[in-house]
């Protein structure tokens, strides 16, 4: 089969077809820093060196997309919240302080404009300058940084939101969550606008691991599809990322129409394509910390090789579970992207398809 860009190798998976090999996109923006010799701290306010780590690293390892991300903070931190830098991590947002002290404080607090409030408009740059170096060859996803859910959590102190969501009003929260979507899908049209080839979203607290399956339906999903429906006009992907086993949950991200969602380690890949429909994309789930932390190349093709083969390589874009640490094993993201070109070729994926 003819050798395919890596945005061509996406863009088949993404249309249902079977790419030359699995593309690999993993989260690196951390990583990416490191190999460009900074440190994310210290870049988090320079478009021009957050935009030339991830041409490096790209260029350096041959991964086939970039996910454009900064920190969580920023989002939150546009809207009036207190962001916590640190040199040697990413920003945080301070929940200690939060920036309001009742849900109904929500919707007066402003929307903010992402080309020109707070940090934002430096991660648009970002985007476009990575867009503009290598977008024509390599697939751009600008994150919106957090979703409606997550974004509520951090405005108000995820402690004190998980209360409310047991003891506030019902209309109260949908009326506070109905104000953050807007937030969020603003930024997601500007992330869009910027050239990126995709975008998405982080709900990491909407996760079964922090509140039950019926509250991720009744508060975080409806906001999620919502997402979805409100960006279909721009005919680019949308992704979806929640943290840890979303087993109880994925059946229900599989409709809120989403063409990628980008799953935790803790999932089992194989059940996940089964309960997902055919043509939503799976990305990841190689365990960001065992293996590719401290694991050795021969466990990363060895997990590699057992996504690949539960899920046939069918819809899939091989990722790590969530964000590398910057400290990630070069080695591995090497074995990562042999891993794809190795285990999930074209001749590969032919023969998993007829049950081979």
């Amino acid at each position: 089969m003819k050798k395919m860009t890596s945005l061509e190798r996406v863009q088949a998976v993404l249309a249902g077809q079977t790419p030359d090999c699995l593309p690999v996109i993993p989260q690196g923006f951390m990583f990416s820093a490191k190999t460009a010799g900074y440190n994310i701290g210290k870049i988090n306010r320079c478009p021009e060196k957050m935009a030339k780590s991830h041409c490096i690293s790209q260029e350096k390892y041959g991964y086939d997309g970039c996910v454009i991300d900064v920190d969580d903070a920023a989002l939150a931190e546009a809207c009036g919240a207190r962001a916590l830098f640190r040199d040697d991590n990413v920003a945080c947002v301070d929940e200690h302080h939060p920036a309001v002290n009742d849900l109904r404080e929500i919707p007066d607090l402003k929307i903010p404009d992402p080309k020109k409030d707070g940090r934002l408009p430096e991660w648009l740059e970002t985007t476009s300058r990575v867009t503009e170096a290598i977008g024509d060859h390599v697939f751009v996803m600008g994150r919106a940084d957090q979703g409606p859910f997550n974004l509520l959590s951090l405005l108000r102190g995820t402690q004190d939101f998980m209360m409310d969501l047991l003891t506030e009003d019902e209309e109260v929260i949908y009326e506070a969550m109905d104000w953050a979507v807007k937030v969020h899908i603003r930024f997601a049209k500007a992330q869009l606008e910027a050239g990126a080839h995709a975008t998405s979203m982080g709900d990491a607290y909407a996760s079964p691991n922090l509140i039950s399956p019926e509250l991720y339906r009744k508060y975080a999903f409806p906001y999620e599809k919502q997402t979805v429906e409100a960006l279909q006009g721009y005919q680019k992907p949308y992704s979806i990322h929640i943290c840890g086993d979303t087993t109880s949950i994925i059946e229900d991200m599989g409709k809120t129409g989403a063409g990628i969602l980008e799953v935790d380690w803790k999932l089992d890949m194989g059940k996940a394509r089964k309960l997902v429909p055919d043509h939503v994309v799976l990305m990841g789930n190689i365990n960001p910390s065992d293996p590719m932390y401290l694991g050795t190349p021969e466990k990363v093709l060895e997990q590699c090789r057992n996504v690949i083969t539960s899920t046939k390589g069918r819809g899939l874009i091989l990722s790590s579970g969530c964000a590398l640490g910057a400290n990630t094993k070069p080695e591995n993201v090497e074995a990562l992207i042999r891993a794809a070109r190795t285990f999930g070729s074209y001749e590969q994926l032919k023969e998993l398809s007829c049950g081979k």
